[in-house]
């Protein structure tokens, strides 16, 4: 076996900007090397003798990863999450579940040949032992893929969806194996036909998120389309009311909109509860959208395996991984175009007309054509994938072109984020949901004074040019969310990012302004607990 216990057990994929050192402690886990490849070998009927290598293969938002290689030439993978990952016992059981179910159900997963929700175990850490898928990752290859491979991965994509979405489930929540979800809630989900499966509570992060795992509170499973859409505010409202206080803005970029002021945890209850009244006059008339189905989770590229089968030229997508945090909802909470897929804020990608190439593209010079083709390319993926869902995926498709049901998921996900000081978000989309209704004649309990309104809009002016500031300087720096940045370009990044902050203090002419603007500068660390 290979790989140092400080490279097995550590993060070492990058870096971060801000709070490196406790996102690193976040991702630091420690386990019995010798117990989880005697495990992992027993899982398939061998022995940790005939383990040949075990190294790290990757390392995501959640887990890290282990391929196991045998002397044989047999390859395994050995999951397992950070200590931070959550919600605990639920993730894994309910992943696990998922992936069984769906492999089952005829769909490209791997199989998972053992598993451990638990810590308590030899290895002592949770664990997935599952198959090896060869192949690409999409992520991988996309950038130098042809035209028609495009069109062709997009295609089998939206058809594997369309099996995915046709799949019916009594209830909205997670999917489990009966016997896993009696151990930790001693109680059954509701079942499904194959009564070894059950829905049970919704596994998604942010209804567990921080001190929200302490709280008693309907998590599912989800028996309507009401209860679904209520949960995750009533969740958020809970922990509002036993854990809120005052806070600036997580986003501290945006703390001066604000006048670095604390705002009040009363401002975003106030429009939770105008959530909970106007969600109902929301709701999509169709009623096929309100069936319960189940989606990918994270549906990126680097999630997406494909391969050239033998005597042929044609990528083929030989598997979907990483199901972790995987939801049921009713179907108009489902629906969306992934976001590496998407191009809404193209007006021609909006009206669907079919893209091409600028007429005059050999008299365009060098830089111009290289734009041109990253506009062509946005534009052809957002309209194959929203041509394949018509072709293949009606229920999808019934939903993306339903304004209620798209406008009502965006709603729903912010009523359920986790509250970091601003309640803007929520709040402006609630002025919109109050516009909708008026609009359609619909009677509407909530309403907004002129003077709010103004108000609102006028913050929405200063943190629009907070976040336009943010993405420059973003892209300058060169980093990614949370301000991951790779190893090598880390040394760069920290230093770009001085020069950086440097330089904005010094266009600060008053003083009191600069010591607010240097105290809550965003690229520095930061105490994140009170947003836990």
């Amino acid at each position: 076996m290979s790989g140092s216990p400080g490279d097995i057990f550590n993060y070492s994929s990058g870096r971060w900007l801000v709070n490196n050192d406790l996102r690193l402690a976040e991702r630091r886990r420690e386990f019995d090397v010798d117990e989880l490849c005697r495990l992992a070998a027993q899982s398939v009927g061998r022995s940790s003798r005939d383990i040949n290598t075990f190294v790290k293969l990757a390392e995501g938002g959640f887990n890290r990863t282990f391929l196991i290689t045998m002397h044989d030439g047999f390859e395994m993978v050995a999951r397992i999450p950070y200590p931070v990952t959550g919600p605990k016992f639920y993730a894994i059981a309910s992943e696990v579940a998922t992936m069984r179910f769906l492999r089952f159900s005829g769909l490209p997963v791997p199989e998972v040949y053992d598993y451990s929700p638990s810590s308590d175990n030899a290895a002592k850490t949770e664990y997935i032992f599952m198959e090896f898928m060869r192949g690409a990752k999409l992520s991988d290859v996309w950038p130098e893929l042809e035209e028609g491979d495009i069109v062709s991965v997009l295609r089998q994509l939206v058809q594997l969806e369309s099996r995915l979405m046709s799949i019916p489930f009594p209830a909205g929540g997670s999917l489990y194996y009966t016997s896993d979800l009696e151990k930790v809630a001693g109680r059954t989900g509701i079942p499904l036909s194959d009564e070894r499966f059950c829905v049970g509570p919704d596994a998604r992060l942010h209804m567990w998120y921080g001190r929200r795992s302490e709280l008693d509170v309907d998590r599912g499973p989800y028996e309507n389309a009401k209860a679904a859409l209520v949960a995750a505010a009533r969740k958020e409202l809970a922990y509002l009311e036993k854990f809120g206080q005052p806070l600036l803005p997580f986003q501290r970029e945006r703390r001066e909109a604000y006048g670095y002021k604390e705002q009040p945890p009363s401002d975003h209850v106030e429009n939770l509860e105008r959530y909970l009244l106007v969600v109902p006059s929301l709701v999509p008339k169709n009623s096929a959208l309100h069936r319960f189905r189940i989606r990918h989770p994270d549906l990126q590229h680097s999630n997406v395996i494909v391969s050239t089968p033998p005597n042929s030229n044609e990528l083929k997508i030989v598997s979907l991984l990483d199901w972790q945090h995987a939801s049921i909802l009713p179907m108009f909470l489902l629906a969306g175009i992934p976001d590496r897929m998407q191009n809404y804020n193209d007006p021609v990608s909006q009206a669907l007309i079919p893209p091409s190439l600028p007429a005059n593209m050999d008299e365009l010079d060098e830089s111009e054509q290289s734009y041109a083709r990253g506009v062509y390319h946005c534009r052809l993926v957002h309209f194959h994938y929203v041509k394949n869902t018509e072709e293949y995926n009606k229920l999808h498709h019934d939903a993306l072109s339903d304004p209620a049901s798209m406008f009502i998921y965006r709603l729903f996900d912010q009523a359920g984020a986790p509250w970091e000081g601003e309640t803007h978000a929520l709040k402006t989309m609630l002025i919109e949901a109050t516009e909708r209704l008026t609009r359609e004649g619909v009677p509407c309990q909530v309403a907004f004074e002129p003077e709010d309104l103004r108000k609102t809009k006028e913050l929405r002016a200063k943190l629009q040019i907070a976040d336009e500031n943010f993405e420059g300087l973003r892209s300058m720096i060169g980093f990614e969310t949370e301000t991951w940045v790779s190893n090598e370009h880390y040394e760069m990044a920290m230093a770009l990012a001085t020069v950086v902050k440097l330089g904005v203090l010094k266009r600060i002419p008053e003083e009191d302004v600069r010591a607010k603007a240097k105290a809550n500068w965003f690229l520095d660390d930061m105490d994140e607990e009170d947003y836990m």
